[in-house]
């Protein structure tokens, strides 16, 4: 579940509109971070994978264009098959209209989508037929300026029973990643510690 009520039918594909951007932007150069790849954020994403189980996992920091994973976990083979036999592997950057990020961004609240195919909103977009992505589960990171960093998140190529577990889990990461981002400013990102058990 969502946890949010779907939007009226004559919106539902439209990404929402990214008026932080140019803020978030600033800050995130402020912290050194935003368009590179970061070994202790891919550590992070690693975590959250191991965390729900998911097959993907990301730490997102949006741009004004499209989105870039500065912390990334894939499995090492694509789970899902296109039409054609070929697997689709996410990579570190998609575009704004791929993906449930955005949604998240826009709304500065944790969003679970237990099956993306319930939410007419969510179904039809880019990221179910390019990745078979199924079920989606994300919170914002806002730091003590108030700005959306961006998320983290984890997918699924099948519908998850996150429930309320699923997003206190998601929402406590997200809060201890933005300390541990903001902690550049004093010395740089520390060490990312290993995860809790897998939910359950």
């Amino acid at each position: 579940m969502s946890y949010d009520p779907p939007r009226p039918a004559g919106r539902l594909l439209l990404t929402p509109e990214d008026k932080e951007a140019p803020a978030r932007i600033r800050r995130l150069r402020a912290l050194g971070l935003g368009d590179h790849p970061e070994p202790s954020l891919d550590v992070f994403a690693y975590g959250l994978a191991e965390l729900t189980g998911a097959p993907y996992a990301m730490v997102n920091f949006p741009g004004g264009e499209g989105q870039f994973f500065a912390g990334l976990h894939t499995p090492a083979v694509a789970p899902v098959l296109r039409g054609d036999g070929g697997g689709a592997q996410l990579g570190r950057v998609l575009p704004r209209d791929h993906g449930f990020c955005p949604h998240v961004v826009a709304r500065r609240r944790a969003l679970a989508l237990e099956d993306v195919s319930d939410y007419p909103r969510f179904a039809g977009n880019p990221a179910v037929d390019e990745f078979g992505i199924r079920s989606y589960l994300g919170a914002p990171l806002v730091d003590s300026t108030g700005t959306v960093l961006g998320t983290v998140s984890v997918a699924d190529v099948r519908p998850r029973a996150w429930g309320r577990p699923g997003l206190d889990a998601i929402k406590a990461r997200a809060t201890d990643l933005v300390q541990r981002l903001e902690g550049r400013e004093d010395g740089g990102l520390p060490p990312y510690a290993p995860p809790a058990p897998p939910m359950g």
